[in-house]
């Protein structure tokens, strides 16, 4: 709750700066803010949550236990990274301060999402995340297609709140509350004797929370917004958003809906079939790196889809969380590179890396542990990643998408190769090397570097998680 004070705080302490005149100190303000929002926001780390509700005045609509606290660290540490990624994206725009405010009013809204108990802080909880990014995805004002990306975000994101108020309304009418908890008792107490239009709304629900995380087929927005969207944008979307989605997702579907698991299950079976296999076909078909990372997304929305599916209680929760670390890392790592790239070579098509192992080898280096780890190759973490997944739903009926899921990882290593080919075995027409500042250098080492470490130490970060 603490790191949540924090951010806010932040955001309207941007919003003042242009008032004020300190628009210069913003940048250092909110680096050392999401530290200290990193280090309080573990205070409250196994609070007896019998002993009562520490901020009673909320009613129990936000609670940040330990799942809760987990998440908030993961979108923490990557808003970091992200915002040292972003350094450049923040001195080049007029509205600085408006920036600012935006993102850090989204991941007000995503911090939010990794604690809801209550349907109405889940709304408001995306609403808070969603509609800065409706903005910032449209930043680009003189650039026509960010333009369509903000446009199509924002109607979208229209008609996803649409099915989830109704799926709200719906669940409430049967059951008689908002809180989640209760929810999950009174499903679990009627033994499917509840209303018809009770398990309507929970998939309408779900249709929601699919289109949130960019699940076939309900995807078909996401490549076209983050090929449009600036790249340090979509990499924000890939990473703090997607992480945020997921904790949604999971909190509403496996503490919230769990006793009700046979109603919805199929349907996410089927959601995550269509998932691998569309995305995985689409992204080998892709000639830009950014179009083929938002489809690859996709794919990996799929593996975070398993563990929910598995509905294992508290033993689905550190498998997506390992997942979402491993993958933003990986991302934050792949954006970086890319942005650099294409703003060197004008694109950003697979050519676009032709030849870097030899014009920068260390950050070719970077990219191919990135690539690597998205593709789920030992020993990175995007391998272990996969592979607890993989346990979470062995246990489960559904192992058929175990193969087919081990069946399109194999056409993942071949777009992710791709990129590793143009920079080894492709020549290119330039033979000086490509600029990266000296920030950008060190922020790809440290991820990396930092891919690497909890690939080789799973168990100890999977048992930490526990």
């Amino acid at each position: 709750m603490k790191g949540l004070f924090i951010v806010s705080g932040l955001g309207i302490l941007a919003m003042l700066a242009e008032i004020f005149k300190f628009k210069k100190l913003v940048y250092p303000l909110v680096l050392i803010g999401l530290i200290a929002a990193y280090a309080v926001n573990f205070t409250e780390w196994n609070f007896d949550w019998s002993q009562g509700n520490p901020y009673p005045l909320f009613a129990n609509m936000i609670r940040f236990d330990n799942p809760a606290l987990a998440f908030s660290g993961v979108i923490l540490a990557v808003a970091f990274f992200w915002f040292i990624f972003a350094n450049d994206y923040f001195k080049n725009e007029t509205n600085i301060t408006d920036h600012f405010a935006l993102v850090l009013f989204t991941l007000t809204g995503a911090l939010m999402l990794t604690a809801y108990q209550n349907m109405v802080t889940l709304f408001l909880g995306i609403e808070i995340m969603s509609i800065p990014l409706y903005v910032l995805a449209a930043s680009r004002k003189n650039d026509m297609s960010s333009n369509e990306a903000g446009f199509k975000y924002l109607i979208m994101g229209s008609f996803a709140t649409g099915f989830l108020l109704f799926g709200i309304a719906l669940v409430y009418g049967a059951t008689g509350t908002f809180d989640i908890s209760l929810i999950s008792a009174k499903i679990a107490a009627a033994h499917g004797a509840l209303p018809i239009f009770c398990y309507a709304g929970i998939l309408l629900m779900l249709v929601a929370m699919c289109f949130k995380v960019s699940a076939a087929p309900f995807h078909f927005w996401a490549p076209d917004v983050y090929q449009g969207s600036p790249t340090v944008i979509t990499a924000f979307m890939s990473t703090i958003v997607k992480t945020a989605a997921f904790a949604a997702f999971m909190r509403l579907f496996l503490f919230g809906f769990g006793p009700a698991h046979d109603k919805w299950a199929t349907g996410l079976s089927v959601i995550i079939a269509l998932s691998l296999v569309i995305s995985n076909i689409t992204a080998a078909a892709q000639t830009s790196v950014k179009r083929m990372l938002a489809y690859s997304s996709i794919s990996h929305a799929a593996f975070m889809l398993m563990a929910i599916l598995a509905n294992n209680g508290d033993m689905s929760v550190p498998p997506i969380l390992y997942y979402t670390f491993a993958y933003s890392i990986g991302s934050i790592t792949a954006f970086a590179i890319l942005y650099a790239i294409s703003k060197s070579e004008g694109h950003d098509g697979f050519d676009a890396f032709n030849g870097l192992g030899k014009r920068n080898p260390l950050i070719a280096a970077c990219m191919v542990i990135a690539m690597l780890s998205l593709a789920g190759i030992p020993i990175t973490a995007g391998f272990f990643a996969k592979y607890y997944i993989f346990t979470t739903l062995m246990a489960t009926t559904y192992k058929w998408l175990l193969i087919l899921a081990v069946l399109t990882s194999a056409v993942g290593v071949y777009y992710y190769f791709k990129v590793i080919i143009a920079m080894y075995f492709k020549s290119s027409a330039k033979s000086e090397a490509v600029a990266f500042d000296s920030t950008t250098t060190a922020l790809v080492v440290i991820t990396s570097l930092l891919t690497l470490a909890i690939g080789f130490v799973p168990n100890f970060i999977i048992d930490m998680l526990r």
